[in-house]
C-alpha cells in the first residue's frame, strides 16, 4: 500500500529474483536503498542480485562497502553471505554463515527456504550448518 516502504520493496525484489526477473529485482533493491539509506539488508540483496546477473564488479563493490561498514557498525553476517552466494564464492559463504550462527542471526531459521542459498544444499557443509542451527535435515515440501 505504501510504495515507499523499503521492507516491501526488498520482499518484492526477492520475489522478482525467484521469478528470474533480475533486472526488476535490482530496481526494487535500489528503490529500497533510496528509503533505507545504506541498510545492510537491501545492500546485501542488491549485491546478490548483481552477482547472479553477472555484474561481478558491482557486486564486489557492494561487498567491499558492507565489509568496510562492518568495521564501524554492526552488519549482519547473513547479508554478507548473501553477496558471496551471488558471487559464487562458496567457501566465503560458509565462513559468513558460520559467523551468522555465532551472531545468533534470526535469518538462519529461513536458510532452508531462502532460495538464494539453493546452490549450497548439495555441499556437505550445508548439512553440518543445519545441524548446528538445530534445523531438521531433508528438503522442505511445498
Amino acid at each position: 500500500m505504501d510504495p515507499n516502504n523499503a521492507w516491501a520493496q526488498v520482499i518484492l525484489g526477492w520475489a522478482y529474483e525467484q521469478k528470474s526477473m533480475i533486472k526488476e529485482a535490482i530496481v526494487e533493491f535500489q528503490n529500497a536503498l533510496n528509503h533505507w539509506k545504506d541498510g545492510s539488508l537491501p545492500l546485501g540483496a542488491l549485491g546478490h542480485a548483481y552477482g547472479i546477473a553477472g555484474k561481478k564488479k558491482e557486486a564486489q563493490e557492494i561487498l567491499e562497502k558492507l565489509l568496510e561498514k562492518s568495521k564501524q557498525i554492526y552488519v549482519p553476517a547473513y547479508d554478507i553471505a548473501a553477496v558471496y552466494v551471488g558471487l559464487g564464492e562458496k567457501d566465503q559463504v560458509f565462513e559468513w554463515l558460520s559467523k551468522a550462527f555465532e551472531e545468533r542471526s534470526g535469518f538462519l531459521i529461513y536458510i532452508k527456504c531462502d532460495r538464494r542459498f539453493d546452490g549450497l544444499r548439495s555441499d556437505p557443509r550445508y548439512e553440518v550448518l543445519l545441524k548446528r542451527i538445530g534445523l531438521p535435515l531433508g528438503t522442505i515440501k511445498s
